[in-house]
């Protein structure tokens, strides 16, 4: 009878472990990507006058699902588009960034059409409530750093059509 030198049993048993052992390969959630569609236009005018600051084209968010998905899973937008929320009722309403992965500025609209108020360079991918503060109707979302390169204020107006 052969005598198994101790070493040699070790050095078997590793093998088989490692060789026995399941590769599981790295899964990952690929999201698909999400473009823009240009379904409206969207202007935006000094405070109490017809002095045009501004154009955006837009999408509508109005289903619960696009009003809770709004510009997640996207890589970004041009400067000149947005998303426009339209609430069935004017009251305080609150955003927040998951899943989104470039700043943006939420400008929050009062069913008069005015500019109520601004949070601006919103983080990504935060998960913190930023609320409108006041009663409001309508949001719209832009590139972070926009409201302040085009001097958007408080009172200025909008207007909007769809395609």
């Amino acid at each position: 009878m052969k005598t198994i030198h101790k070493s040699s049993v070790i050095l078997m048993v590793i093998a088989l472990l490692l060789f026995s052992c399941k590769t599981e390969s790295k899964k990952t959630i690929a999201t698909q990507s999400i473009d823009f569609t240009h379904e409206g236009d969207l202007s935006i005018f000094l405070n109490s006058s017809d002095t045009l600051k501004t154009k955006f084209n837009i999408e509508f968010a109005e289903t619960d699902y696009e009003t809770q998905t709004g510009l997640m899973y996207r890589k970004g937008m041009d400067s000149n588009q947005g998303m426009l929320f339209i609430f069935p009722d004017e009251r305080v309403h609150s955003f927040y960034m998951k899943n989104t992965e470039f700043p943006l500025d939420i400008i929050y609209i009062k069913e008069d059409l005015r500019i109520a108020s601004f949070q601006e360079n919103a983080q990504p991918l935060n998960e913190s409530g930023l609320t409108s503060q006041v009663p409001i109707k309508y949001v719209l979302e832009i590139n972070g750093g926009l409201a302040q390169e085009l001097g958007l204020s408080i009172g200025d107006s909008i207007s909007f059509s769809r395609k």
